[in-house]
């Protein structure tokens, strides 16, 4: 009898068998090796992560439900049956995001032709842009560029100074790239939310990392109520706009307590904080997808 093979993840010495182990006795892996088939590949991808009793549905049920309630549960200690805060924000984020470049839904770039030219092409001689405190764009079909830097002046005009056959494909490229590069500046407008979150709740005496959790759950909603947003069905929409506020409110209250009072001023101020931060965030992201 040929003796087995060893282990092929830790080298262990399998026992001499007419038949060997299925598992390794050392590390735990399968003694059959082989490639995996595309059934087993399904069930890898979805197993217990998104199985009706797994930790995602569980966590989304908590998460819409009981506004603030996951968070009280991991900051508690109870984690074990929960999906982990920051891997819940990218799961939600990047299917939210890829099903808004998909949709297109938020973002228009509207061009039209000459008001006294019926069925015209769209045209580009005319077009402004006001950029931290200067102006570029195109006047009778002549780029202009003013108060900004050369090198922003250059990117802008190659942007710009496009003939008209090509202003449409131009007019969708930057719409991708500002989708693009909206996850990532979410994603790091993130870490300046819990620091607002720490600073009105000073008092606390919550670690920073704390808010943070805080923090990736209410985006997490956010994100999920923007997605609700995409059918573009009025009245659901109008919904989803009241439900955010109310949501955050509510959260706020299960995670933090305090009187209402308080509560509301506190709410106020990081909503006015934020919406500040967010508003650089959301010109950088414009930027990065004009000059891209």
């Amino acid at each position: 009898m040929s003796p087995l093979p060893p282990c092929r993840n830790c080298g262990a010495t399998l026992a001499d068998q007419p038949r060997p182990p299925a598992f390794c006795p050392e590390c735990g892996q399968e003694t059959r090796v082989r490639a995996p088939t595309l059934g087993e590949f399904l069930q890898q991808f979805g197993g217990a992560y998104f199985s009706t009793e797994g930790a995602l549905w569980r966590t989304l049920k908590l998460l819409l439900l009981k506004p603030g309630e996951l968070t009280r549960q991991y900051l508690d200690g109870r984690r074990k049956h929960y999906v982990l805060p920051l891997r819940l924000y990218l799961t939600i984020s990047v299917v939210v995001l890829l099903a808004l470049r998909l949709v297109g839904s938020g973002v228009n770039v509207s061009l039209k032709g000459d008001a006294d030219a019926p069925g015209a092409a769209p045209s580009v001689k005319n077009l402004n842009l006001q950029l931290f405190g200067g102006r570029a764009g195109m006047k009778d079909g002549v780029f202009y560029c003013s108060e900004l830097p050369a090198w922003m002046c250059r990117r802008l005009q190659a942007r710009i100074a496009v003939d008209d056959g090509r202003l449409q494909e131009s007019a969708d490229a930057l719409k991708d790239r500002f989708i693009a590069n909206l996850g990532p500046g979410m994603f790091l407008l993130l870490p300046t939310f819990a620091l607002w979150m720490k600073l009105v709740y000073w008092n606390r005496r919550l670690r920073y990392t704390e808010h943070l959790v805080f923090a990736l759950h209410l985006h997490a909603f956010w994100f999920l109520a923007l997605a609700l947003t995409l059918p573009d069905i009025g009245w659901l929409s109008g919904c989803t706009f009241v439900a955010v506020p109310i949501y955050t409110f509510m959260a706020m209250k299960r995670v933090y307590g305090g009187r209402l009072l308080p509560r509301l001023a506190r709410g106020a101020l990081v909503t006015l904080l934020y919406a500040v931060t967010m508003a650089f965030a959301l010109v950088g992201v414009g930027l990065a997808a004009l000059l891209g």
